[in-house]
Order: structure tokens, then sequence, then C-alpha cells
């Protein structure tokens, strides 16, 4: 006789849903137990029961030959499939896995052909169809009903049921109804039924008593329908044959949430799981002591008499809405109205923390590890780091091989998103053949590590795989030139060698003067210190002159008619790239041609005056303007017939980062002097700010060495003030002014 089959139909991750779903299978009993998921990684459902196996945590699957093809199938504690899988290990049930083999989710060999929504939805790739019928149907349901989510719904339908078993036959009711107003499915959709019916027919045939069907309740419909086998066959004809490999990876509660891209995901993780924990005369009161918990840790001052009106108002609030009782939604509006009193912005600082989360699951020792984690306790071992949760600081020499390596790790995970080390001292060390980090270990970077195995199964092949498709999908210069400095110091060749190509195509497509000058700065790096790494640095050393003329060209003509802001971003990248330059010692050529670029600045009346007031202060500081010429063309910019908006902007060009100059050039402190002096009182105060961020960069020491050069008379004498009764009026003035940009107080007048 063959066996019974009985379909649980579930919403992936519910609480209400498992609940229901453990109250059906005592009752039921089954032989076995058949759960949505691929067919081919069924042996490593028992895992699941490992006493050291802490959900959340995720089935990890793909073809050897392709790592990219990866795909996850998360489990929380309160997911029905994983109460199922328990429930089957307690009492001895068989179990199995019946959707589509992994197989089927990989892109045919030597194609780029991108992945189907479908075939990978736990993975966080699927975007959602435009029937909501197709993307949620649970949730659609619950909209109906006046719900804002499938989780309350079901908690409230299925939950509090005293009878799970006809609530999931009205489930299916409900499923018949939706899909009889929606297309027929897909073909992948449709191959993924026709194989689930396909396993149940097959093993019903041998099952010794009930066997319990647990899917996604859209499927209920289309597994309970009679179909041929030879068609179902038909679907499945021509099946993929890939050599794939899986095993048990830990997850997050973030990456259960719908809002972190998960097409299956829930809308507030820690709620799920406060609902499965706590029992049901509790829920509310649970929760909002956990509320209390996080706004006090706040600072927030919450008493237990509004703890005791917020649980009140959100029963009257569940009473008013027509529910049995109160949901995340009536205690979140009683949290801000008893508790937040009324300040939705107190309710926002903990709403993450409340409703994500950030619980990490644990995989056990037993259970064979990830790729990617294999090879980074392979390679933690060889570099004698040890992953602790305390910070750590450490300091590498990288002419050593042992520092090299340790460098080499730290970088190329931090490629992939684990910052297990950061830099302390990042630009200062690297000439030095030296590196400082700070090590500290989080749980989390092993989920972050796992999920980069679409880029290799190795952390260099990852690396490398992640950087190169970074490069390939980047078209601004600055970014291409700072992913391939990043896969310089992680050494990967092949990445880097992708970057230099990249780079010289868009260089000779480009007219983008700021682009061009702040690709210098990463590039300079490269050809500075890229002895610390063993790099060849000669097809670099080409591209960074190649581009260095490039912009000095180019210059001339971008700094014409520029807003503020437009100006403020040139005037950053002329300062970036003049320092890249000189880093990189390029020959007299090349540094004259830079040169001449910046000067052409000083005589062009269309150029901003900001960027030229900082093209004088560098080729001052170069020695490529004398004292005298710089103290002439200083005076020039700031004389009385220069509008007064272009005289500081040049000022603040010329003197930002440097007024210590004053401290010891008496001709350009003059010049500053006769400008300043000449301001009327409304204008002086206008431009305060400017002068005071301008000279903030001296240190108390050196504002009291400038106050004693002006203030001391013999020094005004010997920069050829005349101290008459009219002079003595206005050096009085002058010092009231300088008081006032030194000390903080406008004294102008």
């Amino acid at each position: 006789m063959t066996a019974a089959v009985h379909y649980f139909g579930i919403r992936h991750h519910g609480p209400g849903s498992a609940r229901a779903l453990m109250a059906a299978l005592d009752a039921l009993v089954p032989s076995h137990v058949l759960i949505e998921g691929p067919a081919d990684c069924s042996d490593l459902l028992p895992l699941l029961a490992d006493p050291g196996m802490v959900p959340p945590v995720a089935l990890l699957a793909y073809a050897e030959d392709a790592p990219e093809s990866a795909s996850f199938w998360p489990f929380a504690d309160y997911s029905p499939e994983y109460q199922a899988v328990l429930w089957a290990v307690r009492n001895r049930a068989e179990m199995a896995l019946i959707d589509l083999p992994v197989s089927w989710r990989v892109p045919p060999k030597d194609t780029g052909e991108v992945v189907e929504a479908e075939a990978a939805p736990e993975a966080g790739i699927e975007a959602a169809p435009e029937n909501p019928l197709l993307h949620d149907p649970i949730g659609a349901l619950a909209a109906v009903a006046g719900y804002d989510d499938g989780e309350s719904w079901w908690r409230d339908v299925i939950e509090e049921n005293p009878e799970p078993g006809p609530v999931f036959a009205a489930v299916a009711d409900a499923m018949h109804a939706v899909r009889a107003e929606t297309a027929p499915p897909e073909p992948f959709e449709a191959a993924r039924e026709a194989h689930m019916r396909l396993e149940i027919a097959r093993i019903r045939k041998d099952a010794t008593g009930p066997v319990a069907v647990v899917c996604g309740a859209w499927h209920v419909p289309a597994l309970q329908e009679k179909h041929a086998l030879k068609d179902d066959r038909a679907l499945l004809k021509g099946a993929p044959k890939r050599k794939i490999a899986a095993t048990w990876a830990p997850w997050t509660s973030p990456r259960l949430a719908t809002g972190s891209g998960y097409g299956a995901g829930v809308t507030a993780p820690e709620w799920c799981g406060h609902l499965w924990t706590a029992p049901p005369d509790t829920v509310a009161i649970r929760w909002l002591g956990r509320i209390i918990e996080l706004l006090r840790e706040d600072g927030h001052i919450v008493s237990t008499a509004s703890l005791i009106e917020a649980q009140r108002l959100g029963h009257t609030l569940a009473a008013l809405r027509d529910r049995p009782a109160p949901g995340f939604e009536e205690l979140r509006d009683a949290t801000v109205a008893c508790l937040c009193h009324g300040q939705w912005t107190q309710w926002h600082s903990i709403a993450a923390r409340l409703l994500i989360g950030d619980t990490v699951g644990e995989i056990p020792e037993t259970v064979p590890r990830a790729p990617l984690l294999e090879d980074l306790a392979r390679q933690q071992k060889k570099a004698r780091l040890k992953p602790e949760a305390l910070d750590k600081d450490i300091s590498l020499d990288l002419r050593t091989d042992s520092g090299l390596f340790r460098s080499t790790l730290l970088h190329r995970l931090t490629i992939l998103g684990v910052r297990w080390g950061e830099q302390t001292d990042p630009g200062r060390s690297r000439g030095t053949f030296r590196e400082r980090w700070r090590l500290r270990w989080e749980p989390e970077y092993a989920v972050g590590l796992v999920e980069n195995i679409v880029h290799g199964p190795t952390i260099e092949q990852a690396a490398r795989g992640k950087t190169i498709a970074a490069l390939r999908d980047t078209r601004a210069l600055n970014a291409l030139a700072q992913l391939t400095r990043d896969a310089m110091t992680a050494q990967l060749p092949d990445a880097v060698t992708v970057g230099i190509a990249r780079l010289s195509d868009r260089a000779g497509v480009t007219d983008n003067c700021g682009e061009l000058l702040t690709t210098l700065p990463p590039l300079a790096d490269l050809v500075r210190y890229g002895e610390a790494r063993a790099t060849d640095t000669a097809s670099m050393e080409d591209l960074l002159r190649r581009i260095a003329v490039q912009g000095a060209l180019a210059l001339p003509y971008a700094v014409r008619s520029l807003d503020e802001a437009a100006a403020r971003m040139m005037t950053d990248a002329v300062r970036q790239a003049d320092g890249a330059i000189r880093l990189a010692e390029l020959g007299v050529d090349d540094l004259t041609v830079w040169e001449d670029a910046l000067e052409a600045l000083l005589t062009d009346a269309q150029a901003s005056r900001l960027v030229a007031g900082a093209a004088a202060q560098l080729l001052f500081a170069a020695d490529r303007l004398e004292p005298e010429e710089a103290s002439d063309l200083l005076g020039r910019m700031l004389s009385p017939g220069v509008e007064v908006a272009d005289a500081a902007a040049f000022f603040e060009g010329f003197f930002e980062g440097s007024c210590e100059r004053l401290l010891y050039d008496a001709d350009l402190r003059g010049a500053l002097d006769t400008w300043l002096i000449s301001l009327d009182d409304d204008t002086f105060t206008a431009y305060l700010p400017l002068f005071r961020r301008v000279f903030s960069a001296l240190d108390k020491t050196q504002r009291g060495r400038l106050l004693d050069e002006l203030f001391e008379r013999r020094r005004a004498q010997a920069s050829g003030f005349v101290l008459t009764e009219t002079a003595d009026a206005d050096w009085a003035r002058h010092l009231g002014i300088v008081a006032g940009i030194l000390d903080g107080e406008a004294q102008h007048g």
C-alpha cells in the first residue's frame, strides 16, 4: 500500500509556522520528512542536530570547478525546515531534501551566463518580481487581512490556533486561490516542482508510514496536483551534471533580513526569534523589557510605570486592530508613545539592534569548513596569528619573509571585506619597509569570508577574482589606480596587470583633468614603494609619467570659471598631484612640464584665484619662485585693484597649510599687512572666519613668535614703515587686526 503524503506549506523563517509544524509532526509521526532544498545535499542534514551547531547557519553549495556559482540556504532556529530536521533526528525518521540538485543552479561551463534569480534565491541576489503574489504570497494574504508583514499574520492565524492540521489545509486552499490568479510558472520553477513531485513519488513507494512534505506554501498546490511521471521527467531532460561541494557555514541575523537583499528574508529576525523562544503569554512584556534595556544602555531614563503603560497600550492597539495579541508594530507604536515621549528619533536609535540584531552562528569543529575558512586557518597557522577578540598591535618588517607573508594575508583579507587588521600608520610606514597593524577578530568575519567564495576557493584566488571583477566594472581613473595599488600591496600580480591595462585604456580616452590628477597619488605610491614588495614598477612609471603630462597640459583650461565647490576640489587635486609627482621623482623634463602648467595659472585672469594661490604656494615651496617674486606676486594679487573675493581666494590658496612662512619672510608679512589694513570693517568681519581657519594651522608657540615679529617696532621700521603720529594710529589698528585673527577676537577698526 502506498504511504499517505501530508503537505505542510510553511513560510521560510516563520516562527509561527515552525511551532505549528512541530505540533503537526507530533500528531502525525511520519516515517519520512521531506524538505524543500537541494536534493544532492541531503547527507548534510543530520549535522544540523550536532550540539555544537548554533543557528543561524547556511547550507553552502557550489560546483567544484566553478566556486563563483555558490548558493546559500540559511537556517535560523525558528526556521520550520530546521525544526523539521531536529524533529526527524529525535524521532529517528528518514529525511531528505527534494528540490533540484545544486548543479541546476550552476551556469554552463565556459560561458558568461548569469545564474537566474530563481536559481539561487537564498543567495540574496533575487530581484523582486513585479507581481507581489509571486514575490511574497504570504505577505499578500497578510496585507489583505490588514497586517504589515507575513510573520504577524502567520502568528495570529497559525500559532494561536489549537488545531494546526486544518490550518495547513486552509493555507493550501488559499495558495490554490492565489496561484489561480497568476501565470504558469517559469521553466526553472516548473522544473523545481517537477523534481519535487518525482522525489515524493519515489520515496513514498518504500515508506513504511506517513510521509511529511515541508515546503514553501506557494508550492503546495503544484505538488498536490496530478502530473504524469513522464511529463515531469520530460521537464528534467538533459539535467546538468557537475561535481558539487557542499558544507555548512556560519550566518548572521542581519543577513536573514529582507533589508539585506535576501529574497526569502524576514522583516525583523530578532522579533521572529523572540516569538520562537518566549512563552506565548509573556511575548509582549519580555519584548518591552528588551526595549527598556536598549534605551537605558543609550542613557535614556525609563520608568517601570511607563513600561506598564506601554504594555497596556500595546494590548489596546491590538484590540483596536482586531488582532489576537500585540505584534511588533503595536509594541513599536506603544514604545514611541510611552517610552520615547513621542520621539521617533529615540526609537530609530535602537530599532536596528532590537529588530535586526547581530547574532552570529557557529559551526562545530567536526563539520567540514568552507574552503575559504579552511584556507584562512592554514594561513593563520603559518603566519602564527591567532584570531582573538581583543585588540593586538603588531609591527611587520616587509624585508623578512614572515613580515611580508603576514602583511600580504591582512591586505588580501581587507580586499575581501574582512577587516581583521587595520593599519595604524598607513602611508608613513611603506617607505621604511615597515607596517603597523591593530588586529581584532570578530565572529561575523567568518561569514563575510564565506560569501567571497563566489570569487574563488582560496584567499588568494578570491582576492584576485574580486579585484579583477572590480577593475572591470570601474571606469573612474582614480578608483582604478586605488584598486591597482591594493592589488600590488596584496601581492596579486594578475590583478595588477589587469589594473595597469585598464588604467592605460581609460587614460587614453579621458579629458577630465581632476580625474587625471587624483589618479597620480596611488600610482606614485606604487612606483615609490613598489620595491618593498618586489613588484615590477617599470610599466607603472611609464603610465605615471604619461598621466602626469596629460594632467599638466589640461590643467590651465580646467581651472577656468569654476564655482567655489569645484575650485576647492581642483585645489585639493593639484596639491595631491604635486606631492605625487615629487614623490615619484620623475625626470627633469616631466617636472618642468608640471611646473610650467602651475606657473601658467598665475597670469591667467580666468583661472580660479583659489587654485592659482595654491599653485603659487607649490612653486614657492619648490624654489621655482624666488622670495622676491613671491612677495611681489602676493602684493599684486592682494592689491586694492583686485576684487576682495578674488584676493581672499588667492590668500587662502597661498597660505593654507603654509602660513608658518610668515614667521621668516618679512616681505610676505608686509604684503599681507597692507591688504588686511586696507579692508573696511564689514569686509574684514565677513572674511574673519577664513582668516582664522587659515591661521589655525599655527600652534601656540608659532602664534606667539608671529605676534613678536609683528609687534616689534624696530622690525616694522626695517620693513619700511614710517612711525609718524598717523602711522602710530594705523599701527594700533594693525595690532588689533592681528590680535583679532590670532586670539579669536575681532578688533578691526
